[in-house]
This record gives C-alpha cells, structure tokens and sequence, in this order.
C-alpha cells in the first residue's frame, strides 16, 4: 500500500503542447467533453477541432494556444474529479495558474478561458508591439543568473524551473549577451527559445495594461483549495488573485520556490493536470522524495485511479 499523502494538483504552462491533446479522456469521459464545449463558447474558438484532430501548428499562437491548453487542462480535472481524485492543494505554472484557479473554484471554467482568451491576445499584442527574445539557462546557481541579469541592461529571471534551470527574457541584444557571459560563467547549455515575445518581463507591459480591465471585472470567490501563487510563492487568497493575474505577466514564474513551499506544508504527491510532462519532471528535479502522476492520457487517468483506489 502506497500512502500518498497530502496531495497538489500542477497545471503546465505555455509549451506542454501534445497532438490529439485531452481526446482519449474527453470521448471516454462525459463530464470531460463538456469542458471542450465550454472553452469553445467561452473562448470563440472550436476547442474541440484545435485540440482533437488539428495538428500542432495550429495550436503555435500565443492567443490561440494558451485557453486551448488551459481548457484541455480543465477538461482532465473534470475527469479526475469524476473519478473523486481530489487536491489538497493548486498551483499552476504561468498560464496554468488559471487552471488552478478554476479547479480552486475561485472563478467557474468559463470565465477562467474567457479570460486566458483575452490574456493570449493581450500577450500577443505586446510581444508584437515591443518584441523580445527568451533564453533557457542549464547548469548555473539561481544567485549567478540573478547576478548575471544585474549587469546586462534589458534582460530580467523569467521562470525559475528548478535547481540548475532558469529561463531569462528581455531585449533581444541583451539576452544574446547575456548566454555569452553565462556559457563564460559555466553554464552546462545556453539556448534561445522559439517564442514570440520577453514573457514575463517589463517589455510586455502592455499586455498587463490590457489584462488589467477583463480582470478588475471579475468578482474571485476564496478558493476552496488553498492556491499556491508563483508569483509569490505562498497560499494566495480572493482578495489578492486580481492583482496577482497582472502582476504574473511582468514578474517571474517562481515555480521551484513554490514548489518547495509545497513541501514545506507536507505535500507528498504531485499531479501534473493536463498536456505534457513538463512539470512533473521539474518536481522531481526541485525534491526527488516526492511522487508525481503525469496525467495527460486516459492511460495515465487509470493508472493513477488504481493508485489512488490502492492506498
């Protein structure tokens, strides 16, 4: 017998992208097809062609692929809840915050991709309007990447991954300089990655400008699960959430540290919700005693009910 202790459910972010995403389960599982159906009102997009038969490249843009991930990503809570796998606590990485807010119950699914629509075509437009570039970072202390930053004009931490992974983001100049002085300070790999914009930096300021008035109308309810923010890396309550869905598009996405809070209040199991595996090979990455479930699948969606139903 397995106990699985205190359990939190992770939503990806923006990249965790599969072909066919959320069919297998949305066909096997009532409660999870209606979910596609809701996204697709809310959002003005057939969620159901996008996801199910398109393939990837229609999924590439930002205002696109951010309430098709999100809604895929509601769709299998839908399932996991159908199956009664519930979460002692949520926390979601970038976009996936949304996710985890709506599986919170601090705001119902329609309006959390109603808002990720609006939050995909904010960041589009600015990336469009002050473009930018992103790099991944291996193999340097977090301490000598924030240091790094420090002395290179235009290029802020983005997403702090785990133990060893940053993502830095900024001008495009200042991110080139920037892997040239980490590969100098021992950096294992230093890569550009293939995005339309600085995310998570002061260049898409605009985006949090436009955000802010589809956000200010929203009326969040306290969330029945505590949420872990990874803006702040702490629980969050109704109050805070508006402030922070803006503030997360200029600031880092401090996943390890929240993470490491998550630890810290006794979680012993991590269930990845939705697309990808992403998240779940960063947990263990952050703390390697922890469990995690990739539950991406309807494969995946049985084995962890198994699990579960065993211990």
């Amino acid at each position: 017998m397995t106990d699985l202790g205190k359990i939190a459910f992770c939503f990806p972010g923006q990249g965790s992208l599969e072909e066919g995403m959320g069919r297998d389960i949305a066909e096997a599982v009532p409660e999870a097809m209606a979910v596609f159906a809701t996204g697709s009102r809310a959002s003005g997009l057939d969620l159901e062609a996008l996801c199910f038969d398109g393939p990837l490249e229609g999924l590439f843009e930002t205002e696109v692929q951010q309430p098709a991930l999100v809604t895929a990503s509601l769709a299998v809570l839908a399932a996991l809840r159908a199956r009664g796998i519930m979460p002692d606590y949520v926390v979601g990485h970038s976009v996936g915050e949304y996710a985890a807010l709506a599986a919170a119950d601090a705001m119902d699914m329609a309006t959390a991709i109603a808002l990720v629509r609006e939050r995909g075509s904010a960041t589009a437009a600015a990336a469009h309007e002050h473009p930018g570039a992103m790099a991944a970072i291996l193999g340097l202390e977090d301490e000598a990447v924030e240091r790094l930053c420090a002395g290179i004009p235009g290029v802020w931490p983005a997403n702090y991954n785990c133990p060893g992974q940053i993502v830095v983001s900024g001008e495009h100049a200042a991110v080139e300089q920037f892997i040239v002085a980490a590969q100098a300070e021992g950096a294992r790999r230093a890569v550009m990655l293939k995005v339309s914009g600085a995310f998570h930096s002061p260049l898409v300021e605009g985006a949090a400008d436009r955000l802010r008035p589809a956000v200010e109308q929203i009326h969040f309810n306290e969330p029945r699960v505590p949420f872990v923010s990874t803006v702040t890396a702490r629980v969050e309550h109704a109050d805070r959430i508006g402030a922070l869905l803006v503030e997360q598009l200029t600031t880092p996405v401090r996943f390890t540290q929240s993470v490491a809070a998550l630890v810290r209040e006794g979680v012993q199991t991590f269930i990845e919700v939705g697309p990808g595996t992403v998240l779940s090979g960063l947990v263990k990455r952050i703390d390697r005693s922890v469990t995690t479930f990739s539950v991406n699948n309807l494969a995946a969606l049985t084995k962890l009910e198994d699990t579960v139903k065993a211990a």
